[in-house]
């Protein structure tokens, strides 16, 4: 796309907050940005005055980008928030920050532990606790928490049940930032009716007549002459608008998109010389982030749109190690071989003919008989190694003429069987963005697989929560019961059995791990 085409395109832009995505003359996502402004974030790429400014990366960045999209959001927390959730996604290029697996804070608290508290935390899990956030000001919240935990007296020691041995050595009542539960001073009806109001303050409600009060005190304090108080008043205040600030999460929200889904499905059946346009496309990526989790996704468009409800997602179960060809072989197995089946009971006559199994499942799809349809076009993220794995496992269950592509991600190539050369789309076509909005959709769901399986995983540090516990000891069980369902169902006398763990301790970590 030419400079003039970026410039009208700039004119469309808004004066909003939001978040933009730099794409390269193959259209990957090379850059993500956030804006109080848009226009004039995307304008200073524009300019030739700034560009001779910038340093040598933000030179090369510029040089690389021939597309744009954005996204508006209501304000700066929701752009930080959606713009670390996209780089995080398509990790580009030219991002470095935020690239990594360090997540935005949450706020926890479980409500039926005997005196709750609130904790920070960046892994939602499901331990039937309550969440707030995520938040974008790691500082405010922090210093919004210590405030909350001040006003309501909140217990903020590690015991699941505080007794007066643990009042002996805590200073937060004498220095009254405690209501000191544990020597009942406060009842549980209290302090869970105190709790209840601030779970109400971190969701939000009742901002506006909180943010008055503190302005009235803070005002008061002023006139007064008490400005140390005012001061504390106004941080306070400027914590809780950062912390409390509306966002929404941006939980699977797709990237804008400039695809027209009928002519580019129409481009895309000529290119490839079907018989008409692919309406049903599936695309298969594999996901080896590491070793542990060695994952596939497959995503299915209809009519050039995602058809969440036939997403799915595998684990592959007979590859050793990180083989992307192997396990390319296994997912495509494993999908066309359920197809056949699960439509082997709608035409059970079909291995008596002569009829080709393609057609066959044709058939059954335009009679309205077939459970799963064919798709039209298969597309396999990956060259020539992944597209020969696919359509050996095809041939094998005798889809010898389901059409099948490769789509190499390092210069957009189509790979078609048969032919030695690989097919070129021009990156301005719309047969080529369809493409890669598929296979990029299909990254997605995969990568998004890989962080399910890793917040499973991260259900064993569980353990780190339980009073008591020190990283050998949980090592020491883990190594002994294999994990923490295996934890639950073992008695007392079988955890102290571990070496340094007491009849006492014991009955502390099942206690724990049975509220959970």
């Amino acid at each position: 796309m030419s400079s003039v085409d970026l410039k009208a395109k700039l004119r469309e832009v808004p004066h909003q907050p939001g978040v933009y995505l730099m794409r390269d003359v193959l259209g990957t996502i090379i850059y993500v940005g956030k804006a109080l402004d848009l226009r004039r974030r995307l304008a200073s790429y524009f300019m030739a005055s700034g560009k001779t400014r910038a340093d040598l990366k933000t030179r090369a960045l510029i040089d690389s980008i021939c597309d744009f999209e954005i996204h508006v959001v209501r304000n700066e927390e929701e752009s930080l928030l959606l713009e670390g959730k996209l780089i995080k996604d398509y990790r580009p290029r030219y991002n470095l920050a935020l690239r990594d697996d360090k997540r935005f804070l949450l706020v926890k608290i479980r409500l039926a532990d005997p005196w709750p508290r609130f904790a920070l935390t960046r892994m939602k899990k499901d331990d039937g606790s309550r969440y707030f956030g995520p938040f974008a000001h790691s500082s405010a919240l922090r210093e919004t928490l210590s405030w909350l935990n001040r006003k309501y007296g909140f217990r903020a020691c590690r015991p699941l049940q505080p007794g007066e041995a643990d009042y002996r050595h805590c200073n937060a009542d004498i220095i009254r930032n405690c209501s000191a539960p544990c020597i009942g001073r406060i009842d549980g009806a209290a302090y869970a009716a105190k709790i209840d109001e601030a779970c109400r303050i971190l969701e939000g409600k009742g901002r506006r007549e909180l943010f008055d009060e503190l302005r009235r005190d803070m005002q008061e304090a002023a006139g007064l002459l008490d400005f140390e108080r005012a001061a504390t008043l106004r941080d306070i205040l400027s914590n809780l608008e950062k912390t409390l600030s509306p966002t929404r999460q941006f939980r699977g929200r797709s990237l804008p998109s400039t695809v027209q889904p009928a002519a580019d499905l129409a481009e895309l059946g000529e290119l490839l010389q079907l018989a008409g346009p692919p309406r049903v496309m599936e695309c298969f990526d594999i996901s080896n982030v590491s070793s542990n989790h060695i994952v596939a996704s497959m995503v299915r468009f209809t009519d050039g749109r995602p058809d969440n409800q036939n997403y799915r997602r595998y684990r592959i179960r007979t590859v050793a190690g990180q083989d992307d060809f192997a396990s390319m072989a296994e997912v495509i197995r494993r999908r066309f071989s359920r197809i056949l089946l699960e439509n082997s009971a709608a035409d059970p006559d079909a291995g008596l003919t002569q009829e080709d199994v393609t057609e066959a499942q044709r058939r059954l799809a335009r009679e309205g008989r077939a459970r799963i349809v064919l798709p039209d076009l298969v597309i396999v993220d990956g060259g020539k190694g992944q597209l020969g794995m696919a359509v050996r496992e095809l041939r094998a269950l005798g889809l010898h003429a389901l059409p099948v592509i490769g789509l190499a991600k390092q210069h957009e190539e189509v790979f078609i069987p048969g032919r030695s050369e690989s097919l070129r789309i021009p990156h301005d076509r719309g047969a080529l963005k369809l493409l890669q909005r598929i296979r990029d959709e299909a990254h997605r769901f995969a990568n998004g697989y890989n962080e399910l399986l890793y917040r499973r995983r991260m259900h064993e540090s569980l353990l780190d929560e339980c009073p008591g516990m020190s990283p050998k000891r949980k090592q020491v069980l883990l190594q002994k019961f294999g994990s923490v369902a295996r934890l639950k169902l073992a008695s007392v006398a079988d955890i102290a059995a571990v070496p340094n763990i007491s009849e006492k301790s014991a009955a502390v970590i099942l206690e724990f791990l049975r509220r959970m």
